[in-house]
């Protein structure tokens, strides 16, 4: 493993117009954290929720990220690793699963 991955879940309390019925982005966030940790146990890695209205509390490279996410109107959640949105909206484990791999995270289940 290069080194612990920190994946940001971008997303509001208040779901997007676009993902109505969709979990929100909190949800989004345990989830993520709960699957990646199965499917990769015993590993370090880190899942941080960023609040895309109020991220005062993260570092500047996050904070315009927020910002970017909603000045372009991106469906969130938006799931950024390494500084690349991977995921937007409705993520798909198989798409994180595959990027932790690459990262040299080896499958226990």
């Amino acid at each position: 493993m290069k080194s612990e991955t920190k994946l940001y879940v971008y997303g509001s309390s208040v779901i997007c117009a676009s993902c109505v019925g969709a979990p929100s982005s909190k949800e989004t966030e345990e989830w993520l954290r709960a699957a990646v940790g199965r499917k990769f146990a015993n590993q370090p890695f880190e899942v941080e929720y960023v609040d895309i209205f109020d991220p005062e509390q993260v570092s500047p490279n996050v904070q315009a990220l927020a910002r970017k996410i909603v000045d372009e109107d991106y469906m969130y959640p938006v799931i950024v690793v390494d500084d690349e949105i991977i995921a937007e909206g409705n993520p798909r484990l198989k798409d994180i699963y595959k990027i932790m791999t690459d990262r040299g995270y080896e499958p226990t289940m």
